[in-house]
Order: C-alpha cells, then sequence, then structure tokens
C-alpha cells in the first residue's frame, strides 16, 4: 500500500508528460506545414509550453516520488533489520541482498505504464483541446516508441538501480546493529525540566527531526493541494475547463495520498513513544498534539510555497510563452481564488488531523509494549 503512493505519483508524471511530449512531437513534423504569422507565434507558443510544463511538473514529481522510494527503502531495512541481519551472518553478502531491492521499481513501472496508457487513450481529446481555434493543420496521434521507452522503460530502471545502490549502502551496517535492529539518531542533550510545555515542544521538535522525509511529504501535499487547486480555479479564465479539471484532480490526488501516506507512517513510527506518554498520565488530545501538531507548521508552508509557485508558474506562461500572441489574456494574482482555497484547505486538513488524532485514541497500549 505504501508503494502504491510512489505508483499513484509516477503515474501523475507520466500522464502529463505524455501529453505534451507526444502532442509536441506530432506538431513539430508539421512545423512546415504552418505558414499563417499566427499559427508560427501559436506554434512557438505551444512548443515551449509543452517543454516547460514536462520539465517542472514531470522533474518535480519524479523527485517526489525518489524521496519516497528512498524512504521506503530505509524503512524496509530499518523493520527487517534481524532478517537481513542473519542473511549477513550466514555469509551473504551485501550485494546479494541489495540486488533484491530492485522490485522496489516495479511500483514506478507500474505507475508509469498506467499513466502513459491512461494519457494515450486521452491524447485525440487533448490534441482537439490544443487546436480548438483551427490555427494548425489537423493532424492525428501517433505512437512513438523512444518516447514510450524514455517515459516507461527509462524511469523504471533508473529507480531500480536507484533501490539497489541505496540498499547496498544501508546495508554497509555491522551485523549486530541489525539484528538488535539499532537506528543512530542525532540528538541534542536538553537540561531536565518539570514544566510540560518544554517537554511538548521539545517532542514535536525532536519528531520532525528524526522524520525529515516525513515532513517533506507534508509540505509536498500542501504544496499539491495549494498550487493545483488555485491553478485550475485561474485556469477556467484563461484556458479551457477540460484543462482546469485535469489540473485539480491530479492536484488532489497526489495531496490526499501523501498526506495519507505521510501521517499513517507518523503515526506507525511514534506507537511507542505515543504508550509511553499514555503511562505517564497524558491525555490522548496531548499525544495527538505534540505527534501530528508538530506537523501543522510544515503543511501551512508547504501552502504559501505553492502559492508562490502556481502564480509563478502562471505568470511566466502568460508573460514569456504567450507574449506574441494576439488577444492573449493577462494573469494577475487572484486573492480571491486563494481564500477560497485557503478555507478549503484548513477544513480538510484540520479534519484530516482530527481523523489521525482519532486512530491514536484506538491505539492499544498493551498491544505496543508486547512488539
Amino acid at each position: 500500500m505504501k508503494l502504491f503512493g510512489i505508483s499513484i505519483i509516477a503515474c501523475c508524471a507520466v500522464f502529463v508528460c505524455t501529453l505534451f511530449l507526444n502532442y509536441n512531437t506530432d506538431l513539430i513534423a508539421i512545423e512546415s506545414e504552418i505558414t499563417t504569422e499566427a499559427g508560427i507565434a501559436m506554434y512557438n507558443a505551444y512548443v515551449s509550453m509543452g517543454k516547460v510544463t514536462a520539465g517542472v511538473s514531470g522533474g518535480c514529481l519524479a523527485a517526489t516520488s525518489a524521496v519516497m522510494l528512498l524512504f521506503y527503502v530505509k524503512n524496509y531495512i530499518d523493520t527487517h533489520g534481524k532478517e537481513l541481519g542473519i542473511l549477513k551472518a550466514l555469509g551473504y553478502s551485501n550485494v546479494k541482498i541489495a540486488r533484491h531491492f530492485w522490485v522496489f521499481g516495479l511500483s514506478v513501472l507500474v505507475g508509469c505504464a498506467l499513466g502513459f496508457l491512461l494519457a494515450f487513450c486521452y491524447l485525440p481529446t487533448f490534441y482537439e483541446v490544443q487546436n480548438a481555434e483551427g490555427v494548425f493543420p489537423n493532424f492525428d496521434v501517433r505512437f512513438h516508441p523512444l518516447l514510450t521507452f524514455l517515459l516507461i522503460g527509462v524511469p523504471t530502471i533508473a529507480f531500480a538501480v536507484i533501490s539497489v545502490l541505496y540498499a547496498d549502502w544501508k546495508m554497509k551496517s555491522p551485523v549486530l546493529d541489525l539484528l538488535r535492529e539499532k537506528r543512530e539518531y542525532k540528538t541534542r542533550r536538553r537540561k531536565a525540566d518539570t514544566n510540560d510545555a518544554p517537554f511538548l515542544k521539545g517532542l514535536s521538535s525532536s519528531t520532525i527531526k528524526s522524520k525529515k522525509v516525513l515532513a517533506f511529504l507534508v509540505a509536498f501535499s500542501s504544496f499539491c493541494f495549494s498550487a493545483m487547486v488555485q491553478m485550475s480555479l485561474s485556469m477556467n479564465e484563461l484556458s479551457s475547463e477540460t484543462f482546469s479539471w485535469m489540473i485539480l484532480m491530479i492536484g488532489l490526488i497526489l495531496a490526499f495520498m501523501t498526506l495519507f501516506l505521510s501521517l499513517s507512517s507518523v503515526v506507525k513510527g511514534n506507537t511507542k513513544t505515543i504508550a509511553m506518554m499514555r503511562v505517564f498520565g497524558y491525555e490522548d488530545s496531548t499525544c495527538s498534539r505534540a505527534i501530528l501538531g508538530a506537523y501543522r507548521p510544515i503543511s501551512y508552508i508547504g501552502f504559501a510555497v505553492g502559492t508562490v509557485y502556481q502564480y509563478g508558474l502562471l505568470k511566466i506562461m502568460m508573460t514569456v510563452v504567450f507574449v506574441d500572441i494576439e488577444n492573449a489574456p493577462e494573469y494577475t494574482f487572484n486573492f480571491k481564488i486563494l481564500v477560497i482555497t485557503l478555507i478549503a484547505f484548513i477544513i480538510i486538513y484540520e479534519l484530516v488531523m482530527y481523523l489521525y488524532s482519532l486512530r491514536v485514541r484506538k491505539l492499544s497500549i498493551k498491544s505496543i509494549m508486547l512488539e
């Protein structure tokens, strides 16, 4: 289920890249047939837009997939240290053990293949939307084997190799450390204090520092929600309704998927801490605020970054890419859309946090301490 999140992100990345890169490839093939001045200007704008969109969206999502993949490889090694330590004790080398981690790349293969298939089915409609004004001569969708390999084969091979190399590096830990599932954490010594506030504040800080990747995923989910929702609402005025819905659906899928996966890992990774807090008399609401609440400021930072990102991207599109297009609409920052998106984000995010706080309350102290 955790690797399913990587598949979804890879699917969204390949879906967007396939649409614009396949369209660019077919459009470039008919460049000589475009003779009108308006057609040439639109041609240059569409080719540039395709490169920018594929590069920015694909690059951002690929980086996020890589971070999630490395996190899950590390998490697997940490939680299966005893089994891996026994294999090393039996004489298996790091390379022999690590090479089996190529299976983590299958999640990327599934996502990339699904994204490419969905995009290729949608391409005829996408071509009609792009040429709705009839500026270009009509041309059909073509299948490009090289593009297929670049969007499916290359990411799968790359992520499989990354998984093996990272696993080999993590497997260099001593056998005894693996058997004892010893994990190294850099912590600062703090002076003892009987006041609850410093302890809870320090607990929140250490929770984030010990799980930096989870903090990144929480921020990324907020970033996706903020950027994609605001961009989709703005696209109603700048482009077609089809683009708006496509951007909105991709943004919501990425936002909820990464948020649920990251918060689930947060709760699971801090079960023993929550159990000990209960033993010492802390209420469930206090445990939730200390563990889950630590990520609340990060989520709002991600929302702010997403707002700046979508404004900068749309501004570049309208002032640089479509600068030579006549009657191109002007883009200005819409504070009304920002307020609507922020209110929706606060309601949804706080609701999700409340649901996970209920999950914290259902954790059994006995089952946790017996693990």
